[in-house]
């Protein structure tokens, strides 16, 4: 039998995910990950999850670690994440959070436990250090996982990538586990389900700015670019626009030197349905793939897998030139293009430039 160690985040995926191991014959230890101080405002989603992980263990029956990784988290994760939005791009730390912290120093601490593979509840398959879509497309989490080098994969196992997540709740209620009801977490990884600008707001100043049309007439007024981010409809604040119809107004780009933040009527706008991006710092899992090349991609989680033709840069094969058959939909610089060749994941690479804006 081996010992495999799973990482218990207090959810029923990855309790579900320690008792098919068990099930499996192996060893099973849970790591409950602590990687976020509490701060004043009370909040303590860290204390809810570690409560309802330990109750978990207990059930199961299994040891359960606990590993405080949050300065790592503060330096390579997050601070990262504040100078994007502060730099008016819009990015996704759950990418960097599994690269940096899940599947680094949890995957190493694992080990030094005693562990002959390392387990989470990701919805996603790993076979030979290369990255494989799961079972169930609705809940698949490559895109997630894309920046996860193909060595930091080794000795990981994926327990419920051949599972839909209606038999998960199935599995947890039927063998009593304490959280088989408990809601999926949506929130920011390790940060948590908490009002989203308020929490920016207190690590990010306020840099207010005009809100200008395609013209280049004020219409409106902006508390801070980072705010908000391409192809965003809701909480513009624009009101009546003399001249203007009734028809929605859409980011369509940001002038950090000005703080002018630009919005257009036209949801065809060139910057909104452009077909064309330029992406850096390329992370390809496994074997790099004979570029240029037709592949599948999507820019967001859940978004239908859509044709491209990917090129690398002439003088610097860490930056893609990546056209797709059709428009994505607000292509926004920060965020990740996450790669697919049929059921596998190639890999991933940050989203440079949108060549529409």
């Amino acid at each position: 039998m081996s010992l495999v160690i799973v990482g218990l985040s207090g959810g029923v995926d990855s309790a579900v995910a320690a008792h098919r191991l068990i099930q499996a014959g192996h060893t099973v230890e849970g790591l409950f990950m602590f990687n976020w101080a509490e701060d004043e405002t009370g909040y303590c989603q860290a204390a809810d999850d570690f409560k309802a992980a330990q109750a978990v263990a207990d059930h199961l029956g299994i040891v359960l670690h606990r590993a405080d990784f949050s300065q790592a988290y503060l330096d390579r994760v997050f601070q990262h994440f504040l100078d994007e939005y502060a730099a008016g791009r819009t990015p996704n730390p759950d990418l960097l959070c599994n690269r940096e912290i899940k599947f680094a120093p949890f995957r190493e601490h694992a080990l030094r436990l005693g562990a002959d593979a390392v387990a989470t509840g990701h919805y996603a398959a790993t076979r030979n250090g290369l990255l494989y879509r799961a079972v169930d497309e609705n809940k698949d989490q490559t895109y997630f996982l894309a920046l996860v080098r193909s060595e930091q994969l080794q000795q990981v196992v994926f327990p419920l990538a051949d599972l839909p997540k209606s038999e998960v709740r199935a599995i947890a209620a039927s063998i009593g586990l304490p959280n088989h009801d408990r809601k999926d977490s949506t929130g920011i990884c390790f940060i948590g389900e908490r009002n989203f600008a308020d929490f920016l707001a207190g690590h990010l100043d306020d840099q207010p700015g005009p809100i200008c049309d395609e013209s280049g007439r004020q219409i409106g007024e902006h508390r801070g670019l980072w705010r908000f981010t391409i192809g965003q409809r809701k909480g513009l604040g624009i009101g009546g626009v003399k001249g203007a119809s009734e028809s929605p107004w859409f980011v369509c780009g940001k002038q950090p030197d000005n703080r002018t933040l630009l919005v257009t009527q036209d949801r065809e706008h060139p910057v909104l349905s452009g077909k064309v991006l330029i992406a850096a710092d390329v992370n390809w899992i496994g074997e790099a793939p004979v570029l240029p090349t037709r592949l599948q991609a999507r820019i967001r989680h859940r978004q239908p897998l859509m044709n491209c033709q990917v090129a690398s840069l002439p003088d610097t094969p860490s930056r893609l030139h990546v056209q797709f058959d059709q428009p994505p939909w607000a292509i926004a610089p920060g965020q990740y293009i996450v790669f697919y060749d049929g059921p596998r994941c190639l890999g991933g690479a940050v989203i440079e430039v949108n060549e529409a804006l």
